[in-house]
């Protein structure tokens, strides 16, 4: 039993090493290179960058109040729409001290000199009716009566806006009612009841009550790169894609091309901006959908050519600024690759054009296959 077990064991160990010798062998043998083969196509070609940036309103305007003071109501939130001259909010006037005892003192100023005017106007006008006193005098101290009440009203006027912010001659147009100044949707109220808020002035930019914009007027804002903004054209269409409406199709026209470039990432961008048209169907839609800052991508046909005979760019051989291909002929053990030179025009990154050099019969020798060992 014993002797059976040790020829088995031998047989087995003497398999082994065979089948290693054979595995070894056929592992030392060349293997034969396969290539990939092309056929030229006619196709178009076109060549796109792609553009990152973000939607946002062609007109935003910040709210600001005429009057420093409190906010006491806020009529409207973000989301809403408003006409233009609609009520945003209302502001309680802080008078200024200074204004006020200035305003003040001008009403008390007004009153004693519209008391005298009176008195004069009264006097002269008992001697008129008498006829002891000339057409032309009585007439300048009744001019001089009326010139002294007209005082006195701008006075109180100007007393009720420094101390109310409004006064009850142009109550219509009170400052203490913030108005929207276009119509649109409101993005934005910073504000909340009881802040303070100041108007702008030389020394400050004054407090923001709402910012409106027009979502019905969109634009595309970017930046491109400095070796590709020479091929853009102001009028060049695009297609847009948003990140957040990817089912959308947005169509732009570019209008704006900075002169000057900013420096992003150590590399030198021009700011771009593209004018947004929607379908008539899809404008009631984008007006409710899309939100301003949204991102987006801009893809912009930089060049292209149609109908031309292409071949995979990998198939192609630069050297010395010239580039070659190798044509097949024969086939199976009798294949021979012939080097060609041939003139290539636009590429895509993926196919690019042959001029001259090629037709469509012609087989072209791709890059090496990878044959699993």
């Amino acid at each position: 039993m014993k002797k059976y077990f040790k020829l088995f064991a031998a047989a087995l160990v003497a398999l082994v090493f065979i089948g290693m010798f054979v595995f070894l062998w056929q592992r030392s043998q060349p293997q034969p290179v396969v290539y990939d083969e092309f056929v030229p196509e006619v196709k178009d070609l076109r060549k796109t960058t792609v553009v990152t940036g973000k939607i946002e309103p062609r007109n935003e305007v910040s709210v600001k109040p005429q009057i420093s003071g409190i906010i006491t109501e806020i009529f409207k939130e973000a989301g809403d729409r408003v006409q233009e001259g609609e009520v945003i909010a209302k502001v309680k006037v802080i008078p200024d001290m200074q204004q006020l005892s200035s305003a003040q003192s001008r009403v008390r100023l007004a009153g004693i000199n519209l008391a005298q005017a009176k008195t004069d106007y009264e006097r002269e006008k008992t001697l008129f009716d008498k006829g002891l006193v000339a057409a032309d005098e009585y007439d300048k101290l009744r001019q001089t009566y009326d010139q002294a009440r007209e005082e006195l009203a701008a006075a109180n006027d100007q007393l009720e806006v420094v101390r109310d912010g409004v006064s009850r001659s142009n109550a219509s147009a009170s400052s203490t009612l913030i108005r929207s100044t276009i119509s649109g949707l409101i993005l934005d109220i910073p504000v909340k009841v009881g802040n303070s808020v100041i108007l702008s002035n030389t020394f400050n930019d004054g407090t923001t009550i709402a910012t409106v914009a027009n979502m019905n007027d969109l634009i595309f804002r970017g930046n491109i790169d400095e070796t590709e903004v020479g091929q853009l054209v102001v009028g060049m269409p695009m297609k847009i894609t948003i990140g957040a409406l990817s089912d959308l199709p947005v169509e732009a026209r570019l209008e704006y091309i900075s002169p000057k470039a900013v420096e992003s990432n150590g590399a030198n961008q021009f700011e771009m901006k593209a004018n947004i048209s929607l379908a008539p169907e899809k404008a009631a839609q984008a007006a409710t959908t899309i939100r301003s800052g949204y991102s987006a991508n801009a893809e912009i046909v930089l060049q292209q050519a149609g109908k031309v005979l292409c071949v995979p760019e990998s198939a192609v051989e630069f050297s010395g600024g010239e580039t070659f291909v190798y044509v097949i002929s024969g086939e199976g053990e009798e294949k021979t690759y012939e080097r060609r030179k041939v003139v290539t025009g636009l590429s895509d990154g993926i196919s690019i054009e042959v001029k001259s050099g090629l037709t469509k019969k012609d087989r072209v020798r791709g890059p090496q296959l990878v044959t699993e060992e």
